[in-house]
């Protein structure tokens, strides 16, 4: 779809009309116009494209909805699925990126990359955090998945999968723990096999929306995959015997296209390759939001600076000894602000290096 837009000229006041081309049905919207009219305004452009794969080095690109994908060079540029792009006119290479209403950003898993953030996908409007029944319920995977998610910028949800295989009483246990730790996110079930709260899961996708969906291998996102499109878009494979972990089955982040159902819109699914390690990146105020009942008694206490170790009238410990809230909470948020600073550490060690060197580290687009 083209929308026009006016512009002031560069050399006189008088507007100009020009078309801002960008397919609403993939998620264009109007905040990502007055980044595109600026482009436009400097010169001669190529129409938008949003990224719907990469694979070493290559970018592949759809312009509109019900178009054809084209694969472009990414060589130099910081782009993520789900990001809106600028190919250059013969459609060799990436010259711009949109700046990004959303994205879910990890620190990298490279050893070597530890200050380095992984954009994992980008403009999304809700993020779904997949755990599987039939696993022990992993709530500090859940607390850092919360974390991430409430920094993204888009709206988090929590799917449990494969109520199928396990008893009424292991799922309601499971789901208790996990509520206990949600930070108020909805908790919903749904089965790829079943059926079991499918509609729930795709009315989350609402007005040509982008959702994502995250989580461990092996709990089950291929399968939710394939039943959203209505067809085997993922493959699937068997979790292993004895830990109930699975084997990756996708290989690569991926834009997929959702059928529009009766009463729904289009929409988009990101399909994401199992996240074994949850490593924070420089938060906002995710951990507050992840953490919301902590910092709130934190609110209570005597001391503005207190600790929550030995200090009179700390409303966090009474709350513990009352239990009125887990001790593993107040550690985990103590692990993770820790983690956190220190992060922050390395960051800025590592732009003194660069600068000595006199190279300035370029910022990616949120």
């Amino acid at each position: 779809m083209h929308k026009a837009l006016f512009v002031r000229g560069t050399t006189d006041s008088t507007l100009h009309v020009i078309d801002v081309p960008g397919d609403i049905r993939l998620g264009w919207t109007d905040e990502f116009i007055g980044a595109y009219e600026a482009i436009v305004a400097r010169g001669p452009s190529a129409p938008p494209a949003r990224v719907t794969r990469l694979d070493r080095g290559w970018s592949t690109l759809l312009e509109r909805a019900d178009g054809e994908p084209f694969r472009v060079r990414n060589i130099g540029a910081d782009v993520a699925v789900g990001d809106w792009v600028v190919p250059s006119a013969d459609r060799e290479r990436i010259e711009h990126v949109l700046p990004r209403v959303s994205a879910f950003v990890r620190r990298a898993s490279f050893e070597g990359d530890r200050a380095e953030a992984q954009t994992i996908a980008a403009n999304i409007d809700t993020v779904v955090l997949v755990h599987a029944l039939t696993s022990p319920p992993n709530q500090r995977r859940l607390e850092r998945e919360l974390v991430l998610a409430f920094d993204s910028g888009a709206t988090p949800a929590i799917v449990l999968t494969k109520d199928d295989l396990v008893d009424a009483a292991t799922a309601a246990a499971t789901i208790d723990a996990l509520v206990a730790v949600a930070a108020g996110v909805p908790v919903m079930v749904a089965s790829g096999i079943t059926g079991t709260g499918m509609r729930e899961l795709r009315a989350l996708v609402r007005d040509d929306g982008t959702m994502a969906l995250l989580g461990a291998s092996g709990v089950g996102k291929s399968t939710l995959v394939n039943a959203l499109v209505g067809g085997e878009a993922q493959r699937t494979s068997a979790v292993r015997e004895g830990d109930q972990r699975g084997r990756h089955t996708t290989t690569a982040v991926e834009l997929i296209g959702l059928p529009r159902s009766p009463g729904s819109s289009n929409g988009w699914l990101i399909d994401t390759p199992g996240v074994r390690a949850v490593s924070l990146w420089s938060s906002g105020s995710g951990i507050e939001r992840a953490f919301v009942d902590v910092f709130d008694l934190a609110d209570r206490c005597r001391f503005r600076d207190c600790k929550h170790e030995d200090e009179p009238d700390c409303a966090v410990l009474a709350a513990i000894e009352e239990g009125r809230l887990d001790a593993r909470r107040l550690d985990a948020v103590k692990r993770l602000v820790a983690e956190e600073q220190a992060l922050e550490e390395e960051q800025r060690a590592q732009e003194k290096a660069m600068d000595r060197r006199g190279v300035r580290k370029p910022k990616p687009p949120r």
